[in-house]
């Protein structure tokens, strides 16, 4: 989070509660043809219930996938029965090796934290989660120079690390003085120390998938920056407060759900307003984005998650 961000931006009233989130999956989300679901944040483990309710969204027939992106902070002691509940896919976020450089990152709330970070991935691990996906994002002058030693995760263990360059959303201070490196570039220094071959697998998002020669995992290199996948983009985000945006990144057309819900509007006509919103989501992309319609709902990355 930028440096003296406050946590008072969502008030507990205003979240969907867990029976109107699963009254969207089920009534307006699944019969447009969404199957795949992933719960994100902010940071997920913070909600009351939440192993609960990744057992109620796995246990719908219509579900295909259910995923989670979290900072890990939490995840030690959940990961057993975030796992029972039918979670099996889960990336975290582990942005350097070395606690300090990783406490810089995160900033004040981050003393501490990476031991915990870790423990939580090392649990994930021993209970199923396999594959299990770390998310770096690459900070020159910051981390980059633990590039090789964070691919080298993937070698002995089926960790699938993802490269994501670094973005001016909510850091822009930080972006204008460090700027990023390409996923071009971290691919070059990665082939030089073991060689890299384009995997055959592909995943569900926008990485490019690449394997070291007879390593266990995989690396992904997600390149918005430098190769913008905006027009394979398949993804909606529903925030923690009911408002669904078809991108992450830019805030034009996004519908407020949870007061229509809560205003007994039906699911049916919430229904055509999705798949209106699902037919105008390829003209709404990062590349767009200062057409937004910023002041209606501006939030940083830090509080909309990845």
């Amino acid at each position: 989070m930028p440096e003296g961000a406050e946590l008072d931006y969502i008030l507990k009233q205003q979240l969907l509660t867990d029976q109107e989130l699963l009254t969207l999956i089920q009534e307006v989300f699944i019969p447009v043809g969404f199957t795949r679901f992933r719960l994100t944040g902010g940071e997920p483990l913070l909600r009351p219930g939440v192993v609960e309710l990744v057992r109620q969204i796995a246990a719908l027939p219509q579900t295909q996938d259910l995923s989670m992106t979290t900072n890990g902070f939490l995840l030690a002691p959940l990961a057993q029965g975030l796992y029972d509940a039918g979670l099996h896919r889960i990336n975290i976020s582990l942005d350097s090796l070395q606690p300090d450089t990783f406490e810089q990152i995160i900033g004040n709330q981050g003393r501490g934290r990476w031991q915990q970070v870790w423990q939580g991935i090392q649990a994930a691990y021993a209970v199923g989660f396999d594959p299990l996906k770390l998310n770096v994002v690459v900070i020159p002058g910051v981390n980059d120079h633990e590039v090789l030693d964070l691919a080298a995760l993937t070698i002995n263990k089926n960790w699938h690390v993802r490269f994501i360059e670094f973005m001016p959303i909510g850091n822009g201070e930080l972006f204008g003085e460090r700027g990023w490196i390409t996923s071009a570039q971290l691919r070059q220094s990665i082939a030089a120390q073991w060689g890299l071959n384009e995997s055959q697998i592909r995943g569900n998002g926008p990485a490019d998938i690449f394997k070291i020669p007879g390593a266990k995992g995989t690396l992904g290199f997600i390149s918005q920056m430098s190769e913008c996948f905006c027009d394979r983009c398949n993804r909606m985000r529903l925030s923690a407060d009911g408002w669904l945006r078809p991108c992450l990144l830019n805030e034009t057309g996004q519908i407020d759900l949870k007061t229509s819900l809560r205003q007994g509007v039906s699911t049916q006509e919430l229904q055509h307003q999705v798949r209106k919103l699902l037919a105008i989501k390829p003209e709404i992309n990062f590349q767009q984005r200062d057409s937004g319609t910023l002041g209606t709902y501006s939030r940083t990355m830090s509080q909309i998650g990845g």
